[in-house]
């Protein structure tokens, strides 16, 4: 059986992934198929689905399955991690393919500070609203990309801008949304925060807002894409 989805899906709902965890129980083959045909064949941009897709053949038990996985795709679904600064995002999208968002998390904010550094040549461990500037938009791109094609669609600094304007730019609404405050009050970090899918949709990754909203809201202002 051939899978053909002809839409590119920006989410993935619960009747999506009910349909692709049917299949991935009787048909394997024709998942891999599908996403080697999208992404080698057709060039085709990943989406949250081809995420998905790849994260559930990764865990199969069929060698052959595997084999052929890995040999088209070695490092993960997004096959070209561009980056004006020449970072290496690759440990970055290993760790959100096994969904290991905290740790995901801690190397998003390394390689933010990273990108600051290079531009400025001062160490940072969290950044202010001035530092947004540095930041070149590929890059941001890039980390905002992996985010959203492993977790279904549901993390990314877009995720979190368009919940925000959605909230009519109100920051109060916007940490109830994304559960960074609970009854006006900011979680506590780890252990309050949520590093699963099962998360609220723009729950990660997290930014530091007891400096404020400036530097939120100019991270915001340099996301020009969808």
């Amino acid at each position: 059986m051939k899978l053909t989805i002809e839409k590119n899906f920006t989410t993935i709902n619960q009747s999506i992934e009910k349909i692709i965890n049917i299949t991935y129980e009787k048909e394997q083959d024709s998942l891999l198929e599908f996403i080697i045909e999208r992404i080698i064949v057709n060039k085709k941009t990943a989406d949250p689905l081809d995420g998905f897709i790849y994260q559930k053949l990764l865990k199969t038990d069929q060698q052959k399955i595997k084999k052929k996985l890995i040999q088209n795709f070695p490092s993960g679904i997004v096959t070209t991690l561009k980056s004006y600064s020449d970072i290496n995002y690759e440990p970055l999208q290993k760790l959100l393919i096994n969904e290991n968002f905290r740790e995901a998390d801690k190397l998003t904010n390394e390689h933010l500070c990273e990108l600051v550094k290079i531009k400025t040549t001062i160490e940072k461990k969290w950044l202010y609203f001035t530092d947004i500037q540095f930041l070149p938009t590929e890059d941001l791109f890039t980390l905002d990309f992996l985010w959203k094609i492993y977790s279904r669609g549901k993390f990314g600094f877009s995720v979190q801008k368009q919940i925000w304007i959605k909230s009519n730019k109100n920051w109060d609404t916007l940490w109830e949304k994304i559960s960074w405050t609970s009854n006006g009050s900011m979680k506590r970090y780890p252990q309050e925060f949520q590093w699963t899918t099962k998360a609220p949709e723009g729950h990660l990754p997290l930014f530091n807002q007891l400096r404020g909203t400036q530097t939120l809201s100019y991270l915001f202002k340099n996301i020009t894409w969808e």
